[in-house]
């Protein structure tokens, strides 16, 4: 008999019962508390002010001045993302549609970003 089968025939009916219920407490968990909320507002900024705050719930599109042109931002269908930008590397245009709370696209070279707000307030830490 080697260690594997040895290991194997030492586990009962409740180990194997705890092993599932513990899987199955972590799936549930990360269900929960992975997905954040859905998001309801757009709030765009520029150099640092916030130029326009609008609803997610109307599709539009807002042209945003920065230093180094102006920079484009979509809404439909609940979503947001920066469609062009001026910047010579395009991370902000590149990060996608934008949907749940909290996130939020940057442009640092035309100081420009797009974060997305709900009911409810996230937050990555709390420091004190």
């Amino acid at each position: 008999m080697n260690s594997y089968e040895a290991i194997r025939s030492s586990i009962k009916a409740g180990d194997w019962l705890t092993l599932l219920l513990g899987i199955l407490c972590v799936v549930l968990i990360t269900l929960k508390l992975w997905n954040g909320e859905q998001a309801d507002r757009a709030i765009i900024r520029s150099a640092g002010k916030i130029f326009k705050e609008v609803p997610l719930s109307r599709d539009t599109q807002i042209e945003v001045p920065g230093p180094l042109g102006i920079s484009i931002i979509n809404i439909e269908k609940g979503k947001a993302r920066i469609t062009s930008d001026p910047s010579p590397r395009q991370y902000c245009v590149r990060q996608g549609w934008l949907q749940q709370a909290g996130e939020i696209a940057i442009c640092l070279p035309n100081q420009v970003s797009v974060e997305l707000t709900g009911s409810q307030k996230k937050y990555d830490s709390l420091n004190y």
